[in-house]
């Protein structure tokens, strides 16, 4: 090393310049050209001894230079730390509180201050270098007094150290905060690109040091906001296990006390979703943040494994052809299990102990094609969730290494009847199936006993048999309203801006940057309740005003009453409760009668074949045994093209005869195993009965591939509106919408030449019409090839569409009285939380507590989100069609004296009278 590089080296490790140390060296090394006659001659083996030690002593001198390399592995080191920090986190919660109410002055004060208590304590000063994108400050003076820690120091100067014991780096709370704010607005804002950002700022090149301690400090700036947070809940009373799931959102759970009961208490919808997924640690190592994130949003993995194995998983099966028909071309399908775990779990469908529901078919196929070769790398594959009809959310499950199982819904519908107890509507996408396989789990008998119930999405609904769609969709459930229960399809529309910070984080932080994520996203949708209630106050009344007449003129035409309708929607629900599949007995005689038609087949073409080869034969009444040559062609004569046709002749007569022989055979083995004396002519009654059948049966699949290709344009016309779906990924969908298209007017015309070859023959489709959802709902019809139910009054399309407009009138009239009811619940809520708040500010600042500026930060943002909400509620007691209670009233239970602050309460003597209206 050269001088200059010795001093700087000295100048970081703080000891004195090591020229002499380099200069020895050298001296050793090369030697001095003067000093030759000094030298002398050693024996070899003294020479080489010599030589080892003086390597030895370089050496050793050498390492004196070295810095010691940390033997700690990054989980030892994450333990440490956390365990440092832990009992520091109450002293510098109280350090920010004192920093947040401006009781310490700024660092270049404390800097400039000379005062005798300064001097006094100028022994536990220190300098630190910092980061503060406000002031772009390098290093600072702390002013600390000899009953403070450093990081409790650093916090009232309004910095946090990146280590909890002798910090050599600080982060400005501003600049944390700052980096917190952007996060909950922009979840997909990275650490990596924050540091990027100050490193701009500082004119410093990016270094990875900086993004790891921006990172801790963040996470302990979030865990300080995060007991700040219980603090001020405390304060407000709403600290109790499950209060935000049971309360945060006022139109479900602000119950009043003279209001009439609603047919479902609460409107949930359940669903899973695969974008929150995170890479599983490789090579079978474990992941290096052993903390664990404890949040109201996500059940602990402990709890949802209680669940776990109540379904068993059904043995693969194929899809019947009546409805799906065969995988599309392109697709791959596996046939090796993605999960181990699998093979003992069931999924949300595997609870039914008879065959596989069409339902259930069309669940599983598209959710096979998400979970291929996807399990093995990742360790949470997404999540499943629960949120109310107003979009905010009340649980999360993680899905590990699996897809969408029966243990979470049925582990969150376990959660909900705990902490929730009332009747429910609960929507998922495959509701109807699900709701056999819940009544056969443990959560079964309490699920029957709260009167809750499952429903399929209005969307999804549309994919489901028309038998589970009469009893299922929300269009014909009284008390559902307008309610599409595709709440969370928006939800996961959001939640993809989270993915790419998920992807590679540890379990801790996916957790935190989840909990973040969640909880701004609910603080927005309670800020548009108001308006989400105005507008869906005036589509019902749109549908009332404008759909009513319409019905009206139509059952007058048709002369047919209310009480008319609802008689066909019941006789129309018993036709399909009784429609049954196909009867597995008349697949031997399906069988039997094909094995009769080829056997006939084949017969005719042996008698062709050899027709046309004794036709090449030469009689012998002309030639006698005599051979003779063949008269000579016109043109060139090809021998061998004659002898390799006669050969194909001969080889096919053999094939055909060897065929007839087997086929004969099978026959007769059917015909003694079905009882059959005599061999069934093309002119028998059974046999005509059969082959009516069979043309029935293709009629049948070809009617069921049209509607696999209608379902699947439709879910990928869905897929391709989803919020943040790659560039790519819609192109591919675009393509293959192109190919699907083509593919559906291909099978338009294989059913209409079914459809021809029926007795009678049925109408035929075109394109226009099978492209469109609402054609979905006619595939049930069409299917019923036995009783002609075309001559039912139900089945006809223009009492059909009377009957779709009366459920949906009567949808709007629900929607109506619903939205009545939670516009009143919500202006009473924000009423009585008025009071709430003014009384807890007025007693934190007579108590002059610390928590008042944080009670006070709170109350500020819920007043702007309340007064936006009030807004939109006297717009909708403005519409000329309202019908509802415009005065607030009381919640029902409300204790008195209402809403009093929790340390008042405290002191006086608990009440038992409650609020009536």
């Amino acid at each position: 090393m050269g001088p200059e590089s010795l001093r700087g080296l000295a100048e970081m490790t703080g000891q004195d310049p090591l020229e002499s140390i380099e200069i020895e060296m050298q001296d050793i090394l090369v030697g001095n050209q003067d000093d030759a006659d000094e030298w002398e001659d050693v024996p070899d083996d003294e020479a080489m001894a010599t030589i080892t030690h003086a390597i030895r002593d370089i050496l050793q001198d050498r390492a004196r230079l070295r810095v010691r390399r940390d033997q700690r592995t990054w989980k030892q080191r994450v333990r440490n730390a956390d365990a440092n920090w832990r009992p520091l986190l109450p002293r510098i919660v109280r350090a920010y509180l004192d920093w947040k109410q401006g009781n310490q002055s700024s660092p270049d004060q404390s800097a400039a201050c000379s005062d005798e208590s300064t001097l006094r304590h100028s022994e536990y000063d220190f300098d630190i270098d910092v980061l503060d994108i406000y002031t772009r400050t390098r290093r600072v003076h702390i002013t600390r007094s000899p009953d403070q820690t450093a990081a409790e120091a650093l916090v009232l100067h309004g910095y946090l150290g990146t280590t909890p014991i002798n910090p050599s780096l600080a982060i400005s709370l501003n600049t944390l905060e700052l980096f917190r704010c952007i996060r909950l607005f922009k979840a997909s804002y990275s650490t990596e690109a924050f540091t990027k950002l100050v490193c701009y700022m500082y004119y410093i090149p990016y270094r990875p040091f900086y993004r790891t301690s921006i990172a801790d400090a963040f996470d302990i700036y979030i865990s300080m906001r995060r007991q700040i947070e219980h603090q001020v809940m405390q304060e407000l009373g709403r600290d109790s296990p499950d209060w935000r799931a049971l309360n945060a959102c006022p139109p479900c759970a602000y119950q009043l006390a003279d209001e009439e009961l609603p047919t479902f208490s609460r409107i949930l919808c359940l669903d899973g979703n695969n974008s929150l997924k995170r890479l599983a640690p490789t090579a079978g190592r474990s992941s290096g943040d052993p903390r664990v994130f404890a949040s109201d949003y996500i059940l602990p993995r402990e709890f949802v494994n209680q669940f776990a194995n109540e379904v068993k998983a059904r043995q693969q099966q194929n899809k019947p052809d009546t409805l799906l028909g065969t995988a599309d071309e392109g697709i791959e399908e596996s046939d090796e299990p993605q999960s181990g775990g699998d093979l003992a779990e069931g999924d949300p469908t595997d609870g039914v102990p008879d065959s596989v529901t069409p339902c259930a078919s069309n669940w599983k196929a598209a959710a096979a094609e998400s979970n291929k070769r996807m399990w093995g790398i990742f360790d949470e594959t997404g999540i499943f969730a629960c949120c109310c009809r107003h979009g905010l959310v009340l649980w999360l499950v993680d899905m590990v290494r699996s897809g969408e199982l029966a243990k979470y819904p049925i582990a969150i519908v376990a959660k909900i009847l705990m902490a929730i107890k009332e009747r429910l509507l609960i929507g998922y996408d495959i509701g109807c199936t699900f709701t056999e396989t819940m009544s056969r789990s443990s959560v079964g008998p309490a699920f029957a006993a709260s009167g809750s119930r499952f429903c399929v999405n209005a969307f999804h609904g549309y994919s489901h048999a028309y038998n589970c769609q009469i009893r299922y969709h929300p269009n014909v459930i009284p008390g559902a309203g307008l309610e599409d229960l595709e709440t969370l399809e928006k939800v996961f529309g959001d939640s993809n801006e989270l993915a790419p910070v998920t992807r590679y984080c540890s379990p801790y932080r996916r957790h935190m940057f989840m909990d973040l994520f969640f909880r701004q996203r609910d603080d927005e949708k309670y800020a548009n309740i108001g308006l989400m209630l105005y507008n869906n106050y005036v589509q019902a009344l749109e549908i009332i005003t404008e759909q009513t007449p319409i019905l009206e003129e139509a059952m007058q035409s048709l002369g047919i009453k209310p009480e008319d309708l609802a008689a066909f929607g019941h006789e129309e629900r018993q036709y399909f409760s009784t429609l049954q599949d196909e009867d597995p007995a008349n697949v031997h005689l399906i069988a039997y009668v094909e094995a009769l038609q080829e056997l006939r087949k084949t017969s005719d073409e042996l008698s062709e074949i050899s027709r046309r080869f004794y036709d090449r034969a030469v009689s012998a009444g002309q030639t006698g045994t005599q051979l003779t040559f063949m008269a000579p062609h016109n043109g060139p004569t090809d021998y061998d093209a004659d002898l390799s046709a006669m050969r194909k002749l001969e080889t096919n007569r053999r094939y055909l005869r060897e065929h007839l022989n087997q086929l004969t055979a099978e026959v007769n083995a059917m015909e003694v195993r079905l009882d059959i004396a005599n061999r069934w002519q093309p002119g028998d009654s059974r046999y005509n009965e059969v082959v009516q059948y069979i043309a029935e049966r293709k009629y049948q699949r070809a009617l069921g591939k049209l509607q696999r290709l209608v379902i699947q344009r439709l879910f990928e016309l869905h897929k391709l509106n989803i919020s943040r779906t790659g560039y790519k990924a819609q192109t591919y969908i675009a393509k293959s919408l192109q190919r699907r298209c083509v593919a559906i007017r291909n099978a338009v015309n294989a059913y209409n030449a079914a459809a021809c070859e029926l007795v009678p023959p049925r109408e035929t489709l075109d394109w226009s019409k099978a492209s469109h959802y609402a054609f979905l709902e006619e595939f049930a019809l069409l299917r019923d090839t036995k009783n002609d139910i075309r001559s039912k009054p139900w089945a006809k399309p223009v009492v059909r569409e009377a009957m779709r407009l009366s459920n949906r009138i009567a949808r709007a009239h629900e929607e109506v009285e619903n939205v009545n009811r939670e516009l009143r619940r919500l202006h009473t809520s924000i009423r009585d939380e008025e009071i709430l708040f003014a009384t807890v500010l007025e007693d934190l600042k007579k108590r002059a507590d610390l928590l008042h500026t944080a009670v006070e930060e709170y109350v500020h943002h819920r007043r702007t989100a309340n007064a936006r909400n009030m807004v939109y509620i006297q717009r909708a007691y403005d519409l000329p069609g309202f019908s509802g209670n415009k005065q607030p009233g009381f919640r029902a239970g409300a204790p008195l004296p209402a809403l009093l602050a929790p340390s008042q309460l405290a002191r006086l003597v608990p009440m038992e009278t409650t609020c009536t209206a």
